[in-house]
């Protein structure tokens, strides 16, 4: 009886042997996975993270995307979605200390590290979801007719990267840890750094800062990519290292102190520091030299096109959009008398990206007929660039233009604006305080303008009066308009207007 027990036991001993047991990690391994995804954080993660790629996708203001903003923009939703898998990840992994069932995993051929290795693999799965979504937002800005720029495949990898390793260090803190408390205080904590900005580097753009998970810059405004000097790959190496490392040092904890494991572990924290030391180097010189060469001699790099009379010079990556630049100058243009009518402009981009990539202004420019326009486009940065159209067809130069404090600034406003189906409603988004009455100053690329309260009242009452009117009435009067230290006043006066303005003083 005895021999006849231990003959039938050996056979059951090789089939749950390596190969058996790996197919069991794999099984459990897809359990975990399924239960992961469907847990209520998990869950609610995705859907805000769908929602809000909807929302920033689909606004107007996004219509003419800069495709190395883009990739960049993929990587705060899976912030949230990391920290939902980490805390579940983590309860998953305590599921059987939590129910008391540890000890009937005694009896099973699956080894403690092999089921540490099944909870590893498990939070692969959000984090190719996670990879699913950023592919699908990226690609949905690329196919927009106003596109621009190139993104980086590194940054985009980022995003899946913090997924998969918040997972790791959920399952890992359960294996140091096994307190059901510590993976919501490790949340909590996260939330507080990455989320918060309590760290005391936030928003710079180089050294300790790209320790973190997700690193972005103060400034709203694109630039080209070869002055963006992101050590994306090494970035995207020293996530991948550091979600290694915590996926095998787990294992490691668990049991599985074989010598491949600790051959692997070895491995993955030098890459992990290869990549965290080479990222913190900060901007190399030859990203320096360009980022001095683009901001003080552009010409040197950009691509000029004539339109008409003018020229319009842009950077690379922007020359699509020199149709767009044209056809608002050439409206704003249709609309002056004298010379100004067919003067040739010189509509230059330019940028200041010497001292950092925030949003530095750019000194206006003292050459006759340049013009500078911004490397964002869409929304107000619209009537911005025909006000400073406006600004240098009345005053000559945006130097001048942005000293204007006379009755001058009617006309440039009414040929910024007029054009504009609902010309009323688009002064009041460039102007800083949103405002219809009153003083206020008008946003540029370069110096603002200012307008008084009686210039704002003269601008308001031009747009509701007949159009063609009107611009009989400047072309006709356009010396007089454009002559330095009309008041505004006689400004309303030639225009057909008799309203009570006020003395031209401008805000501070």
């Amino acid at each position: 009886m005895t021999a006849t027990l231990t003959q039938n036991a050996a056979p059951t001993a090789v089939r749950t042997g390596a190969g058996g047991s790996w197919a069991a990690v794999v099984a459990l391994a897809r359990f975990e996975a399924r239960r992961l995804l469907l847990r209520l954080p998990v869950l609610i993660a995705f859907v805000l993270h769908v929602t809000w790629i909807v929302w920033h996708t689909s606004r107007s203001s996004d219509d003419f995307p800069v495709l190395q903003d883009a990739d960049r923009a993929t990587q705060g939703g899976p912030l949230l979605v990391g920290l939902a898998v980490l805390l579940c990840a983590n309860q998953a992994a305590l599921r059987s200390r939590r129910r008391d069932t540890e000890r009937h995993f005694v009896v099973l051929s699956l080894a403690p590290w092999r089921r540490t290795a099944a909870h590893m693999l498990s939070v692969v799965v959000p984090a190719l979801l996670t990879a699913a979504a950023v592919t699908a937002q990226f690609t949905w800005e690329t196919l927009k007719p106003g596109a621009v720029g190139r993104g980086s495949v590194a940054e985009l990898l980022t995003g899946p990267l913090i997924v998969l390793l918040f997972g790791t260090i959920g399952v890992l803190l359960a294996r140091l840890c096994p307190v059901a408390v510590a993976g919501p205080l490790l949340v909590v904590v996260f939330l507080m750094l990455f989320v918060g900005g309590a760290l005391p580097f936030a928003g710079r753009e180089t050294g300790a800062v790209w320790l973190t998970p997700v690193v972005t810059t103060s400034g709203v405004r694109p630039f080209p990519s070869d002055l963006l000097g992101r050590p994306a790959a090494w970035h995207a190496l020293y996530l991948a290292g550091l979600a290694l490392t915590a996926a095998l040092l787990a294992v490691l904890v668990s049991g599985g102190r074989t010598r491949t494991v600790q051959a692997a572990l070895a491995g993955a924290l030098a890459l992990a520091v290869l990549g965290g030391v080479v990222q913190t180097g900060g901007v190399t010189a030859a990203t320096a030299a360009a980022r001095t060469r683009d901001s003080l001699t552009p010409e040197k790099v950009q691509t000029c096109t004539r339109r008409g009379p003018s020229h319009y010079c842009a950077f690379p990556e922007w020359t699509p959009r020199v149709d767009d630049w044209a056809r608002v100058a050439d409206r704003v243009q249709a609309l002056a008398g004298g010379g100004a009518h067919e003067r040739p402009l010189l509509v230059r981009q330019r940028v200041e990206a010497r001292y950092d990539l925030g949003d530095a202004a750019i000194a206006p420019s003292t050459r006759p007929g340049q013009v500078t326009v911004g490397t964002s486009w869409g929304g107000n940065r619209v009537p911005e660039f025909s006000t400073a159209v406006a600004g240098v067809l009345v005053a000559d130069n945006e130097k001048n233009a942005a000293g204007l404090c006379d009755g001058r600034m009617v006309t440039v406003m009414w040929l910024s604006l007029a054009w504009q189906r609902d010309p009323e409603s688009v002064l009041r988004h460039v102007r800083l305080d949103d405002s219809l009455t009153g003083s206020a100053i008008v946003l540029s690329r370069t110096e603002p303008l200012t307008m008084t309260a009686g210039q704002t009242k003269v601008v308001r009452a031009l747009f509701r009066r007949p159009f063609d009117g009107v611009a009989a009435r400047v072309k006709a009067h356009w010396t007089e308009l454009t002559t330095p230290k009309v008041t505004t006043a006689r400004a309303a006066e030639l225009l057909g207007l008799h309203i009570d303005v006020g003395a031209d003083r401008c805000t501070g």
